[in-house]
């Protein structure tokens, strides 16, 4: 049986925190950082032994910006499209793209579509959308990751692209009943998959050609990337032990990331060892302190804000004693990120990668 992914794990986990407490489950917090000057990855002198390096770190993209594929792409409309349904595959016909909306958990698809060059006729954001550029389009997503209908028919949009990963889901397909064209597309959480959302989008935009050029470019970073990573990390028989979790304290909500979730994906791409498939663990398990311990990881990716709601690494050791008894606890060695770009698989992947393999391999700096 299929296990859930990225987008319906954090959906379920999003639901756990908003029947636990008022607050949302995210912040919205706009990737406003400017540029950093960084000494480029592949000249970067990595930790001697990173296992050993004592202290948390914070991954941060060098320009947090996107950068479009194409000015003016060109459009080829009516387009017609395969909406994956959820009651089954169904066409639709795309006639009109100048207001749209692109929601998802992750924001990946309004990074897709402004990696596209149609990031003009974006009207609204879901709250995981926060890279520069997006900071003043209203929200149409309240209580975290719970769409707000009519925010979004208030917009006008002539195009809702979404995949499915926000809802209610029926909620998102009745938009249809008031003449609004939605078109559902799968998100895979993996670096493959952000290369087809790219070939999927652009085809709901009727301009495959523009896809194709942002699926190469997608791939083709992230490869160069991950070679300069493999150069960075320790041999085979010392590789970095890591773990994923999700964080909400104010929910009470601990849980692994693992296999097909986008962090096993992410350990993988970045030299790791995957503990959650060392261990079997399949989408989301909930954080116990036998299997904290069985795990022992080396290492721990977080999300920032995720960290802050269980009072930073102090809050989390405290909370969490079997944490505190594992080579990543004893040594503090956590590394967070912005959670709008940690797993968000999109045009930013590969400087993800660069971020996050500063923080795990050259945490001082590495010049």
């Amino acid at each position: 049986m299929k296990r859930p992914g990225l987008a319906v794990a954090l959906l379920l986990v999003a639901g756990l925190v908003l029947s636990s407490c008022s607050t949302t489950a995210t912040v919205d917090v706009p990737d406003l950082a400017p540029p950093v000057s960084q000494i480029p990855l592949n000249e970067l002198v990595p930790l001697s032994d990173p296992r050993s390096f004592e202290g948390p770190s914070t991954a941060v993209v060098a320009d947090a910006a996107i950068v479009p594929v194409a000015d003016d792409p060109d459009q080829a409309l009516p387009a017609t499209v395969v909406s994956q349904d959820a009651g089954g595959d169904r066409e639709v016909t795309v006639s009109d793209t100048s207001r749209v909306i692109a929601m998802d958990l992750s924001g990946s698809l309004a990074a897709t579509v402004w990696g596209l060059g149609f990031g003009a006729n974006l009207v609204g954001r879901d709250v995981s959308t926060t890279f520069p550029g997006t900071e003043d389009l209203p929200v149409i997503t309240s209580g975290g990751h719970t769409v707000n209908a009519e925010a979004i028919i208030a917009l006008e949009p002539t195009l809702v692209l979404t995949d499915g990963s926000i809802g209610p889901r029926d909620v998102v397909e009745q938009l249809r009943d008031v003449g609004i064209t939605v078109v559902f597309v799968k998100d895979s959480a993996s670096f493959e998959g952000a290369a087809q959302l790219a070939r999927d989008v652009a085809a709901a935009f009727g301009s495959p050609e523009t896809g194709e050029l942002l699926a190469t470019q997608i791939s083709t970073e992230v490869d160069a990337t991950r070679s300069v990573i493999e150069g960075l990390a320790p041999a085979d028989g010392d590789r970095l032990r890591m773990v994923f979790l999700y964080l909400r304290g104010s929910g009470g909500v601990y849980y692994f990331f693992g296999e097909e979730s986008g962090a096993d994906r992410l350990i993988d791409a970045l030299a790791g060892i995957d503990v959650a498939a060392e261990q079997g663990w399949m989408g989301m398990q909930p954080l116990t302190d036998e299997a904290m311990v069985a795990a022992d990881p080396d290492l721990i990716l977080v999300m920032t804000t995720g960290l802050e709601s269980v009072g930073g690494v102090n809050g989390l050791l405290e909370s969490k004693p079997a944490i505190a008894l594992t080579r990543a606890g004893q040594h503090r060695r956590f590394v967070d990120m912005a959670d709008g770009q940690i797993l968000s698989f999109g045009p930013r992947s590969a400087a993800t990668l660069d971020a996050l393999a500063r923080a795990v391999y050259a945490p001082t700096g590495g010049s």
